[in-house]
């Protein structure tokens, strides 16, 4: 799951967080873990692992352009909008709310949503939140200022699950895994 170089990038992620003051010593200021782990046998799902409707989400979510700053709850309902099983509409957090209901990573299946309800990076962070796919393979897709990107599930967990935990779930409470 984790690939050569994370721990750099873990390294490099706690510096940033610290030189901003968001993290003294292993926690955030909000009292949050600084570094998400994924404890053995907690691994979430593979993309091979993943049935066809979970994959042709992934293909729905690498076709999909960038929204825009602070659209990222509409990057990910016009990608899943694409797959052709209706739109589901709301802010990063009131997806959170509304279908993030797992919170370990066993449970975490190729084409949920991880969100988090607030960030401490914008203001819109801290009243709309965030929200990405789970695209396999312990990577995030998500949309922000600079585009579309790819980040490991753990940088991710890490840097926006400073102020609350994050947490995953089938948008719209449609399973694309059966």
């Amino acid at each position: 799951m984790e690939k050569a170089g994370d721990k750099t990038s873990e390294q490099r992620l706690l510096k940033q967080l610290r030189e901003r003051g968001l993290v003294q010593g292993d926690r955030s200021v909000w009292g949050k873990p600084a570094l998400r782990v994924i404890e053995a046998g907690h691994e979430p799902q593979a993309l091979m692992a993943a049935s066809a409707l979970q994959r042709r989400f992934v293909a729905c979510a690498h076709g999909t352009p960038c929204t825009g700053q602070d659209l990222c709850a509409s990057w990910v309902e016009q990608a899943f909008s694409r797959l052709g099983l209706g739109v589901v509409l709301g802010s990063a957090a009131e997806l959170y709310d509304g279908y993030c209901h797992y919170d370990d990573t066993a449970d975490l299946k190729v084409g949920m949503i991880v969100a988090t309800p607030q960030h401490p990076y914008s203001a819109q962070g801290l009243r709309h939140g965030h929200v990405g796919i789970y695209v396999g393979d312990g990577l995030v897709m998500d949309s922000v200022e600079s585009g579309v990107r790819k980040v490991p599930l753990l940088l991710w967990l890490s840097a926006y699950g400073l102020m609350a935990d994050p947490r995953w779930g089938w948008l719209g409470s449609l399973g694309l895994s059966s």
